[in-house]
């Protein structure tokens, strides 16, 4: 049996450092890092420019991930039907409301964020594709707790508590339970400084042609902005609703 190739080896740790950076690297640091010789470092990492996998900063010299990169690691996400059928709507919903939009799957017992559209501002922000997100702390979560009978978590211990991320983050599976039975009465979900102290969020469940929730859209943003005196903004919560009617009718769900 043929051995490992060891420049393969090299190349593949050398990206797995990029990726878990939140800022570039220089040559010194990555070499230093994964104690390797500075020109056998320069040679893979001019391999990966040339193929498109890594980029390196004009002025700081930095190397990071290139667009080759997210373009293998979403080739699944563009081939499936509920993200091509929703990056209009997506676009449209963060034009109207304002706010960063995400369209969420369920994925191993979490929600899987397979498309991102920025807040339509200057803001400084983090391209979130790829992500996971909690089930019971994130409103698409709840959307899909709420409608996709796949999401519906085993029957927890007696006395298990879910993990707190915030003060305000549902830890009782019981009040979590009622929370979901009240996403299902009015038909979109929402988190309050649940996650990520400071936000809200809100969604609502994408549906299929049989009816069956596929996936979830919502927007994201400061409490400041989502929130008024009587609570989160109605039309931000009709913004959420349309998009997530228009996109399962795309989907070929009979309008309801």
């Amino acid at each position: 049996m043929p051995g490992r190739i060891q420049s393969v080896e090299r190349a593949a740790a050398i990206l797995r450092l990029l990726a878990g950076g939140v800022r570039g690297l220089s040559l010194t640091e990555i070499a230093r890092t994964l104690e390797l010789p500075k020109g056998t470092t320069l040679g893979i990492l001019r391999t990966l420019q040339h193929v498109g996998f890594v980029e390196q900063d004009a002025e700081t010299g930095q190397y990071r991930l290139g667009g080759g990169v997210l373009r293998l690691g979403t080739r699944y996400l563009d081939g499936n039907e509920l993200r091509t059928r929703a990056l209009n709507w997506a676009d449209s919903l963060a034009g109207r409301s304002g706010e960063s939009v995400r369209i969420g799957i369920l994925h191993e017992g979490q929600v899987l964020v397979v498309h991102h559209v920025f807040r339509p501002d200057d803001s400084s922000q983090t391209l979130e594709v790829g992500s996971l997100l909690p089930l019971h702390a994130s409103a698409l979560g709840k959307a899909l707790l709420a409608f996709d009978p796949l999401a519906c978590p085993d029957e927890p211990e007696p006395g298990t508590e879910l993990v707190g991320y915030t003060r305000n983050t549902l830890t009782s599976p019981e009040e979590l339970q009622h929370e979901l039975e009240a996403v299902r009465s009015h038909g979109w979900a929402s988190e309050k400084e649940e996650l990520i102290d400071g936000e809200v969020a809100l969604a609502a469940p994408i549906r299929d042609r049989r009816g069956t929730a596929v996936g979830a859209i919502g927007l994201s943003g400061a409490i400041e902005r989502l929130c008024d005196d009587e609570g989160l903004r109605r039309e931000q919560i009709s913004y959420v609703r349309d998009a997530a009617r228009s996109i399962s009718r795309e989907l070929g769900a009979h309008p309801w």
